[in-house]
């Protein structure tokens, strides 16, 4: 419920703070006296649209603040979510600065208009004469059904069960996909490890090959340069190492005659064999060297497909590759077989289903058992508000899967005139019709579901006296479980009140400002009285109110 608002520089309003008790809180005032601007105000703090040509004064912000006892509405968890301190006295205020910027907290912390948008629509039902009402809501419907049913208990049952249901259900998707994935990944690994295998690398392997492709396709250069090496060597007309030999004999003729010369001799001796002996490398290799075409084409193909698996998996090395594949081995034999799993929660989402098609069923069988009466109801009511003719019936149709609320389509059909078709609330029914058919079925409900503060902006336009009476006397019965503020124009509806606010302008040579002023017992009287005749009221007038009221004369 709404415990308090006030409002500060908003429109024609510099200030004022409205306290709003249990029960029946009624607006009067004279036409234009500024009604509509508290609704305005209102919306602002519900999440409407804040322009800045709204600021009573142009260069201040305009600060409008509710105070709501949030506890009867479960909002634990939407605080929660929304990080949000809980108090059972929640503080939700708006801003609206010279420059157009708006701002909206709740317990003082910052919000966004959305979020603000769902936390007061929790709080506040507002019915604007002509505004789409939440009776257009099928999902609010059947709640009224549900309560008047006394479903409350076998619904939060169905609706634990169907959430644990619907848990399994997004389980099984996901088990089936990644089933369906693990066999597309299964086909894969064992294609590209097929691969591997039949590659049969080998450490190192790619490194030798290099090498010996590099020596085979030069190898008529190798024999020719080594051959000639050879030659020059050991085997020409005047051999390097015949050269030597001669040099040796020279120097072994003179090497006692001086200390230095026999080192010489040795070093010389050493070079002579080294020469020997790289004249017989440079022939082995040069012989053992020949052309082999058939070897290089083997080897090509060898490097080509260590290349090829290379710029595959984007390795540098056999050793990568090998590692790739062990990784890939891997991978395959942690691939499990999900059947068993799918196959166990099949089992248990057809009994499930079967537990919650029977709760739908027995949720279904005492909506249809609590609806004609319901209907019924509805009917007398809207007759005694001026509307007989009316036809009105709650319309069950099965739906085939099973949701949050079992298998019933619930809707609200109706028809204002005779001869007329029964067809959904929102297609037929007039601003006023809407007002009256939303009064008396939420009156009928009032003491099942915790509704939240109901707002009504004169609701009873255009109808008689007594009618309004029996609006009041619903209005006083709705208030008796919920807070309930009406706007009106109607003194049968204003003696209703547990508190009664009169709105009025307060003038001067330079300015307009809205007032609010909560009145006591003789000047309620006297408001009333004037609303039944004229302003200053006479004295049959004052006793009418009087006795409306139920006071002695």
């Amino acid at each position: 419920m709404i415990k308090r608002l006030s409002v500060r520089n908003y429109a024609i309003i510099e200030e004022l703070e409205i306290n709003f008790p249990e029960g029946l809180t009624i607006i009067t005032g004279e036409t234009g006296a500024g009604k509509s601007i508290l609704l305005g105000a209102l919306g602002l703090i519900m999440g409407e649209r804040a322009d800045s040509k709204s600021l009573y004064n142009e260069a201040e912000k305009c600060v409008i603040e509710g105070v709501f006892d949030v506890s009867p509405y479960d909002l634990k968890d939407f605080f929660e979510e929304n990080d949000i301190d809980y108090e059972a006295e929640c503080t939700v205020r708006r801003e609206l600065t010279p420059a157009g910027k708006s701002r909206a907290f709740v317990n003082d912390t910052p919000v966004t208009l959305d979020v603000l948008r769902q936390l007061t629509g929790a709080l506040v039902d507002l019915h604007l004469q002509f505004d789409t009402l939440d009776i257009h809501n099928v999902s609010f419907q059947l709640r009224m059904v549900d309560a008047l049913a006394g479903n409350k208990s076998l619904l939060g049952d169905y609706q634990a069960q169907y959430r644990h249901f619907t848990q399994n259900k997004k389980k099984l998707e996901k088990l089936r996909e990644q089933a369906a994935r693990s066999a597309q990944d299964l086909e894969f690994l064992n294609f590209q490890i097929s691969e591997f295998q039949t590659a049969e690398l080998q450490d190192g392997e790619q490194e030798r090959l290099e090498v010996e492709q590099h020596r085979l396709t030069h190898a008529e250069e190798i024999k020719r340069n080594l051959s000639a090496a050879f030659h020059h060597l050991s085997d020409g007309e005047q051999p390097l190492t015949g050269q030597l030999d001669d040099v040796l004999r020279s120097v072994s003729e003179v090497k006692k005659f001086h200390p230095a010369i026999p080192d010489l001799h040795r070093r010389l001796e050493s070079l002579a064999l080294e020469l020997e002996d790289l004249a017989g490398e440079f022939g082995k290799v040069a012989e053992g060297t020949e052309f082999d075409p058939e070897r290089i084409l083997e080897i090509q193909q060898r490097l080509d497909v260590i290349y090829r698996l290379q710029n595959k998996h984007r390795a540098t090395s056999v050793k990568e590759l090998l590692d790739i594949q062990e990784d890939m081995q891997r991978k395959l034999d942690a691939i499990g077989d999900l059947s068993g799993e799918i196959g166990k929660l099949e089992i248990e989402m057809f009994e499930e289903e079967k537990r919650l098609r029977e709760l739908a069923g027995q949720l279904s069988e005492r909506r249809k058992k609590a609806a004609p009466g319901f209907t019924q109801k509805v009917l007398e009511l809207l007759a005694q508000l001026a509307m007989p003719q009316t036809r009105f019936e709650v319309d069950f149709k099965p739906t085939a899967d099973l949701t949050l609320t079992g298998t019933d389509d619930v809707n609200f059909r109706f028809a204002a005139n005779p001869g007329s078709r029964l067809q959904l609330i929102k297609d037929v029914a007039s601003g006023g019709e809407l007002s009256r058919l939303t009064l008396v079925t939420k009156s009928l409900v009032a003491s099942a579901i915790p509704l939240p503060t109901l707002i009504f902006d004169e609701i009873d336009a255009g109808v008689s006296g007594d009618v309004s009476l029996k609006m009041g006397n619903i209005l006083r019965q709705l208030s008796n479980h919920h807070q309930v503020v009406a706007i009106t124009h109607s003194p049968q509806v204003a003696v209703k009140a547990d508190a009664h606010y009169f709105v009025y302008k307060k003038m001067s040579d330079t300015t307009t400002a809205v007032k609010v002023k909560l009145l006591t017992d003789d000047e309620r009287v006297r408001s009333v009285a004037v609303m039944l005749s004229t302003n200053p009221p006479s004295e049959a007038a004052l006793a009418n109110a009087r006795e409306l009221m139920g006071m002695t004369v």
